[in-house]
């Protein structure tokens, strides 16, 4: 199996405002960069998002551990709350659009999660954090279908 590390991280301009997310795919000698704005969404949809995208860009099942500055996100997944919401239909619960969308890919993957504090001098989060920020003060913003309407 594949082993790949992906770390993300999310920004908006605002919150709500202007938003970006910036990934960093590992996979041995090699790195992939990606990053997109939008228009109008939040910090957590962001860092949510960098890690839906992160995981779509694998073509194959891998063993994925992926490194997020996001404490929503982290422990949703690692202590399990997410599995609960999914149970309960997302009643009452924010951004249920985007957890569906990373529940349908993370059971595509033995994936991991590692928080890592934000703005620490971790090489990759730092880079996430740039692609993010450029992406939320780009010109080439798209709607947040699922916040904005």
């Amino acid at each position: 199996m594949n082993i790949v590390t992906i770390y993300t991280d999310g920004a908006a301009k605002g919150n709500p405002g202007n938003g970006g997310y910036g990934v960093v795919l590992l996979a041995g000698k090699h790195i992939k960069k990606l990053a997109q704005g939008f228009q109008l969404t939040t910090n957590n949809r962001m860092e949510l998002m960098a890690v839906i995208i992160g995981l779509e860009a694998l073509k194959k099942r891998c063993e994925v551990t992926i490194y997020s500055d996001s404490k929503y996100v982290v422990d949703a997944v690692e202590k399990r709350w997410v599995f609960g919401w999914q149970k309960k239909g997302f009643k009452d619960k924010k951004n249920p659009d985007l957890w569906k969308r990373f529940l349908s890919v993370y059971k595509n993957h033995d994936v991991k999660f590692i928080w890592v504090k934000g703005h620490s001098g971790n090489k990759y989060n730092e880079i996430c954090d740039q692609l993010a920020v450029k992406a939320a003060e780009s010109k080439n913003l798209i709607i947040d279908n699922g916040y904005q309407p």
